[in-house]
């Protein structure tokens, strides 16, 4: 027994030593999965994965499943100078000629026929558009449609098997939900940033004319206008149109049109090429005390009417300044973006129910909505 335990004593012994000779020697020996370059330099390399499982919290999967389904757009529109006709313009600077001017952005292909979603702003005033596929494939576009208000366009390319990305229901965002921004900013091509969902319901912000935005801090940057803005499920929730900035460049404000918007306005230019609102000619106001007090009205919530157009829907229906609405067609009212897509989502020609508060009495009216009119490009700008 004591010459057995001499002999494990023994071995233990040299096996310790040796242990100590290579970790001073050659430690890339211990590490595990170690390897060495032609350089005789010891590297560490991964294993080979079993599998294509991505890792915990990566979004890998999502950013997989809707890449290719988010395209490039260029656009080119030819511009004259504008004294380009002005005899002295000329005799000083020569006959200047046509000049291209090149625009950036991206798109959502959301249809097997070719349709695609981008912003308005993108292709307005283009002569040419030319949209790349993530397969490099190039095709020009055509305009469908175009819908100014929601800063929302259409198009259309002639090509085979084209990915498509799935529609999300953007009504079951939550503030904190993760989300990815996919395009192409400043043209370096196509790129996912990750972030969460800020906020929802952004209004008032003059950019358009109906406003619901989604909020994100996933960055997004000068041409990234009209590429995607999806779940982790790579389902689509919404198209990236505007951040906030002073420099340009992401500062982690940026707003999406929701995806329940987009389907509308792309179902109306589709079938119509046109998208249809409703429209009842009154001139709203958020209620304050001093409109309040004004008006004779004790409403604490819902949307003053301070003017009414003569012989529009709403005169004809009753509505009066100073009426309170605090519903339209069941949905509840309590700013004027709320009214103004109320009122929107109303089909022409069909009465719909409307709750107004009249002094101390609450009323309904019955409100047959005409087509809202299609604001000038130079209206626009003066909003």
């Amino acid at each position: 027994m004591k010459r057995l335990w001499l002999l494990f004593a023994q071995v233990v012994t040299v096996l310790v030593a040796a242990y100590f000779v290579v970790a001073t020697l050659q430690p890339s020996w211990l590490q595990r999965g170690a390897s060495t370059t032609r350089a005789g330099i010891s590297v560490l390399e991964a294993p080979a994965a079993p599998g294509s499982q991505p890792a915990v919290g990566s979004f890998s999967a999502a950013a997989r499943k809707a890449s290719p389904a988010v395209v490039s757009i260029n656009t080119s529109t030819a511009v004259r100078h504008p004294r380009s006709n002005d005899p002295w313009f000329q005799f000083f600077f020569g006959d200047q000629g046509v000049q291209a001017q090149t625009g950036l952005g991206s798109g959502v292909i959301i249809s097997p026929d070719g349709y695609i979603l981008t912003n308005n702003h993108v292709v307005e005033g283009a002569d040419e558009i030319e949209v790349t596929l993530s397969d490099s494939r190039r095709a020009s576009a055509s305009v469908i449609g175009t819908d100014p208000e929601t800063d929302l366009a259409v198009l259309r390319v002639q090509l085979d098997k084209l990915p498509v990305i799935v529609l999300g229901d953007s009504d079951q965002l939550a503030v904190g939900d993760q989300v990815l921004a996919i395009g192409n900013p400043f043209g370096v091509g196509q790129t996912v940033t990750s972030g969460i969902v800020s906020a929802l319901g952004r209004s008032q912000l003059g950019i358009n004319t109906f406003e619901n935005f989604i909020q994100t801090d996933a960055a997004i940057n000068p041409g990234n206008s009209g590429g995607a803005l999806v779940d982790v499920d790579g389902n689509l929730m919404g198209i990236n149109t505007a951040i906030y900035s002073r420099s340009g460049g992401s500062m982690g404000i940026g707003f999406a049109i929701p995806v329940s918007t987009a389907r509308m306005v792309l179902d109306g230019i589709v079938r119509d090429g046109k998208v249809t609102r409703g429209w009842i000619g009154v001139e709203p106001g958020e209620l304050s005390p001093e409109l309040a007090q004004t008006f004779g009205v004790k409403a604490t919530e819902g949307v003053i009417i301070t003017g009414v157009l003569q012989g529009g829907p709403a005169a004809q229906a009753g509505l009066r300044p100073g009426d309170v609405i605090v519903e339209v067609a069941g949905k509840a009212i309590d700013t004027v973006p709320q009214l103004l897509t109320a009122v929107a989502a109303l089909k022409p020609g069909e009465p719909a129910q409307f709750k107004v508060l009249r002094g101390d009495a609450r009323t309904e009216l019955q409100v047959v909505a005409g087509t809202r009119p299609q604001l000038s490009q130079q209206q626009r700008q003066q909003r």
